[in-house]
């Protein structure tokens, strides 16, 4: 998927090439191998039992999942994938995101999130990627419930090479150029993944925009009748390669708005998505305040049986206060 994210090293900026390739290519080049940290992360998310989950029993109108992609830097810690959502779309319009959408008949959760991924990011779904090159289902995560009564599924997967004979990771790995549907996708760029769980710019990090405490706001609010933690992530761009499909019309607006800006913002659920996954993968808890619990499910089986989450999705669905107060209540 990602030529220009996989070597997302600190180093100096330059100008941003677009990219429309209809196809994904490959090229040798030295890929990191894992920190002792990342590599034990990478072998909890392997290792990670999901909880039973209400996902596959809800109907398809509610269904939908994503994708955190998780690949190595440089200095062998680990990055994760994400898109900043176009304009034109009708929710979340010009919001970051992970990969990720509405589940078609009879996919799994991990099904769902590839076919988007390939969609919007140019990663095969399908089609093999060039050996040893591999993305490797790490685990998913407790499904978790947006404000559109989407019930979404977060699944976890590592980008990497792999030598079938001896089972190790290699340093040898394909450049894989991005696909960006520009319907969907204004821009692709990568967070430092061990981040999630602080306050404050990583400081092994070098040639970041504005002051290290820029990284992270957080305030509380209520949501499911209780009080929850809105994370505010201000992830750095200036120090990495940001890929944009080529300007049209439609999206010259959204693609010249996000220029603008030396951090793009992470927040609500894809945040909290991220902020959970780390939590488990590095076994440790944020240095900010958030909700200790994992997911939704217990939520989602309270508004099903309130009479939410039907088969029939209207446009313009979305939960309110009075729905979440009746679920809360049995």
């Amino acid at each position: 998927m990602l030529r220009r994210l996989l070597r997302t090293a600190v180093r100096k900026p330059h100008p941003v090439l677009p990219s429309q390739r209809r196809s994904i290519v490959s090229q040798k080049d030295e890929m990191p191998q894992l920190s002792p940290q990342s590599a034990r992360a990478i072998e909890r998310l392997r290792q990670y039992q999901s909880p039973e989950t209400v996902w596959p029993t809800m109907p398809l109108s509610r269904k939908a999942a994503v994708l955190i992609l998780l690949f190595a830097q440089p200095d062998g810690e680990l990055r994760c994938v994400i898109t900043m959502r176009a304009s034109t779309l009708s929710s979340y319009s010009g919001q970051a995101a992970l990969p990720g959408g509405k589940a078609e008949e009879g996919e799994s959760a991990f099904e769902c999130a590839r076919r988007e991924a390939e969609e919007e990011i140019g990663l095969s779904q399908h089609r093999a990627l060039p050996p040893p090159f591999k993305v490797e289902h790490l685990c998913e995560m407790p499904t978790n419930l947006a404000k559109t009564e989407l019930v979404v599924r977060p699944c976890v997967a590592f980008l990497h090479s792999f030598d079938p004979e001896t089972g190790l990771d290699g340093n040898v790995s394909e450049k894989l150029l991005p696909r960006l549907d520009a319907r969907e996708v204004a821009a692709v760029f990568s967070a430092p993944f061990r981040n999630f769980l602080y306050m404050e710019d990583l400081p092994e990090q070098s040639n970041l925009p504005g002051k290290p405490s820029d990284w992270y706001k957080g305030s509380w609010t209520d949501w499911h009748q209780s009080q929850w933690r809105m994370h505010n992530f201000f992830v750095p761009v200036t120090n990495q390669v940001v890929t944009k499909p080529k300007k049209t019309e439609g999206q010259k607006a959204t693609a010249d708005r996000l220029d603008k800006y030396s951090r793009y913002r992470v927040f609500g659920m894809t945040a909290r998505i991220l902020v959970d996954a780390a939590r488990f993968a590095y076994e440790q808890e944020p240095t900010f305040e958030h909700n200790s619990h994992f997911g939704d499910e217990d939520m989602i089986t309270r508004l099903r049986r309130v009479g939410r989450l039907s088969d029939i999705r209207k446009p313009g669905d979305e939960l309110t206060k009075e729905d979440l107060r009746k679920a809360a209540n049995l």
